[in-house]
């Protein structure tokens, strides 16, 4: 490389990088836009759940076929981008192959780069042939329109051609070929260019080497846009995770305390601190993305798009309208939209929308029958139950907007003490029905 060249690569890099930063820092602030909440409770089983879902890939191999396919992908594309350190290097001081000091170890981590390469390159066509010729169903819901299916072909593009690049620019680069050590797969390559001149293969090197960290950092800073922030985020929301048992709620502090307050004989229900007539009143539940906690939120940036969710959610499998996945990315729209509004104000401005209704229908979360099956096939931990339930008590206790059916469940359990409409001097007589 000459001087001009490792100038052009700096300003690349810094481009590539500080656009990348500057997403990163949307995403923190959106995420910080939702309520606090402790999840730093009993670390040690937090960081061993990081260890096996996030980094393990434990949950994805419940479904063998793409577990194993998306592990080859998830392995060989961390391990092929350690190569990226050399580019770095080679890119800003104009050296070759810098690392080819290590002498046979480098041989060694080259010759596995391009095995792994080749079975990511694989891996991603068996992808692109199960959604686009097997067609298999969850990759074609309705809400699986548009962006959201462009974006997962995308990405496997994307993936194709890097790889493609990473073995072009090993095969056209003589010097290497000659080493005759490291180059397991392009060498079956080489006849391709068999006619080419020396100056041909150089050219082609040099244009493969360039577009290969160019589109490197393309694909950063595409993630931002993309499911594929799953990457980034698995990790930190695998870690935050809800640690309870699966189908316990969790209670509201300001229903509790009235609660305790009610059941005790000596409390003075009319007496007020301090803190409580300095304190606005808080929402029952959520109607927007900001009465969610930051969970939730960073969950909605960490889905995956899927649909191991929707697939197995008794309501969407007997046709409503629920989807879960749906309700993920339609929060994760919604906080990109106040997100926006932000960016251009300076401050939230309202406008009239809110996640419920605008974007999540109550036919929709009233469609879910609790059963945490969504949150137990997720691969990366995220709890759609949980939006749907704070979504729920809004209506219920800020619109006393439940169906009919519950209405007149809670009316019954208030004047009866039990769901059913019977007096409860019969209690004897329908307690074992």
């Amino acid at each position: 490389m000459n001087y001009i060249d490792n100038v052009a690569f700096a300003i690349l890099l810094v481009l590539g990088i500080g656009f990348f930063v500057k997403n990163i820092r949307k995403i923190t602030r959106n995420i910080k836009l939702g309520k606090d909440i402790d999840r730093m409770d009993n670390a040690n089983a937090r960081w061993k759940n990081m260890a096996m879902i996030a980094l393990g890939q434990s949950k994805m191999v419940k479904r063998p076929i793409a577990g194993v396919l998306h592990i080859i992908v998830y392995v060989g594309f961390i391990i092929i981008n350690i190569e990226v350190l050399e580019i770095l290097i080679d890119g800003l001081f104009g050296t070759y192959r810098v690392l080819s000091f290590l002498g046979g170890i480098y041989n060694f981590l080259i010759g596995s780069f391009e095995v792994l390469a080749f079975l990511v390159l694989i891996s991603v066509i068996i992808f692109w042939l199960r959604r686009m010729v097997l067609r298999i169903p969850r990759f074609w819901d309705k809400e699986m329109k548009g962006f959201p299916k462009n974006d997962a072909l995308n990405i496997l593009y994307f993936e194709m051609v890097l790889m493609l690049l990473f073995l072009i620019m090993n095969t056209t680069d003589v010097q290497f070929q000659e080493m005759n050590s490291g180059n397991l797969i392009s060498q079956f390559l080489v006849p391709i260019f068999e006619s080419f001149s020396l100056e041909s293969l150089h050219t082609i090197e040099r244009v493969a080497w360039w577009i290969h960290i160019t589109g490197i950092l393309v694909f950063l800073n595409y993630l931002y846009y993309s499911k594929h922030l799953h990457i980034l985020l698995a990790f930190p929301n695998t870690f935050y995770a809800n640690l309870n048992v699966k189908g316990k709620l969790d209670n509201l502090e300001a229903v509790t305390n009235e609660v305790k307050l009610m059941m005790d004989p000596d409390a003075d229900p009319y007496a007020a601190t301090p803190e409580d007539e300095s304190e606005t009143p808080g929402k029952f539940g959520a109607s927007d993305v900001t009465d969610l906690n930051w969970v939730q939120l960073m969950n909605a940036y960490t889905c995956t798009e899927c649909g191991r969710c929707t697939s197995s959610c008794p309501a969407s499998q007997t046709g409503k309208e629920l989807s879960p996945r749906a309700i993920m990315m339609k929060t994760r729209d919604r906080l990109e939209e106040v997100g926006r509004n932000i960016n251009k104000n300076g401050k939230f401005v309202d406008d009239g929308k809110q996640l419920l209704n605008d974007y999540i229908t109550p036919e929709e979360i009233w469609a879910c029958t609790s059963c945490n099956a969504c949150v137990e096939e997720c691969p990366v931990s995220i709890d759609p139950l949980s939006i749907i339930i704070d979504l729920r008590r809004f209506l219920v206790m800020e619109q006393s907007a439940a169906p009919q059916e519950l209405n007149i469940m809670m009316t019954n359990i208030e004047n009866n003490g039990a769901p059913w409409q019977y007096n409860q001097m019969d209690r004897l007589n329908w307690k074992d029905k």
